[in-house]
């Protein structure tokens, strides 16, 4: 070896710069809030407006569902709208970049919204959009599998679980502090069956025809379900 008698070869540098690259943590994908996914789907967004998740912030304000919150041992006059062991199930991305702020709250992040259940919109939101142009000037179909790259869940039963099982004694293996203190044993109606809840437009959203933008897999297993009785959306509300 030639050199500085503890200079490293040049090979064996490289290969530990690599290394140290490849062990480098993948940038956090951001948020976009609603506004950003409601400028194309306008149909949906206005049927999720109507729902429970649309309202969840609200659920943490004084004098809001008082009963429960005592049968809950929480108190029915205190404002939880700040509290964080509360706020991640009632806004979209608390803690995360671009997400809820509790210090600066943001109209397009309140409540459990898009992102919420398919994934912050930083990457695929742009693969929609280039999409959808393509599609509109070419007929000319995507690959799904692009959003799916880009950071799209189609399988998001997790993103659930994470709020309506997390609680004491769930059988939801990712159950963890802080719990959710609305659990079964409080009240038979609060377990959670994300089959059902999926299906219920009142829960989510109605579903709409889409165009055909995107073509192959991944897709959600109750997509070609819910596209067979989906509303066609008229030209003005895509």
């Amino acid at each position: 070896m030639t050199g500085h008698p503890g200079a490293l070869p040049l090979a064996a540098f490289l290969a530990g710069a690599l290394a140290l690259a490849g062990a480098a943590p993948a940038a956090e994908v951001p948020y976009e809030g609603f506004k950003k996914c409601a400028s194309c789907h306008k149909s949906q967004s206005q049927s999720w407006r109507k729902t429970g998740h649309a309202k969840a912030l609200d659920l943490l304000k004084p004098g809001v569902r008082s009963e429960a919150k005592r049968r809950a041992k929480l108190d029915p006059a205190k404002d939880y709208a700040s509290d964080k062991d509360c706020l991640g199930c009632h806004v979209t991305g608390l803690g995360k970049e671009g997400g809820y702020d509790p210090a600066d709250p943001d109209l397009y992040r309140v409540g459990v919204s898009c992102e919420s259940c398919h994934g912050p919109g930083g990457r695929y939101q742009l693969v929609h959009r280039e999409a959808a142009e393509r599609f509109e000037k070419k007929q000319a179909t995507t690959p799904r599998q692009g959003l799916a790259d880009a950071g799209q869940d189609f399988a998001f039963a997790e993103r659930c679980n994470a709020c309506h099982m997390n609680y004491r004694g769930s059988p939801w293996k990712g159950a963890q502090a802080p719990y959710n203190p609305f659990a079964p044993t409080l009240d038979a109606k609060y377990r959670f069956d994300f089959d059902k809840a999926v299906r219920d437009a009142k829960a989510m959203h109605e579903h709409f025809k889409l165009d055909g933008v995107f073509a192959g897999a991944p897709v959600a297993p109750f997509h070609e379900q819910f596209q067979a009785t989906a509303r066609p959306i008229g030209k003005d509300a895509r």
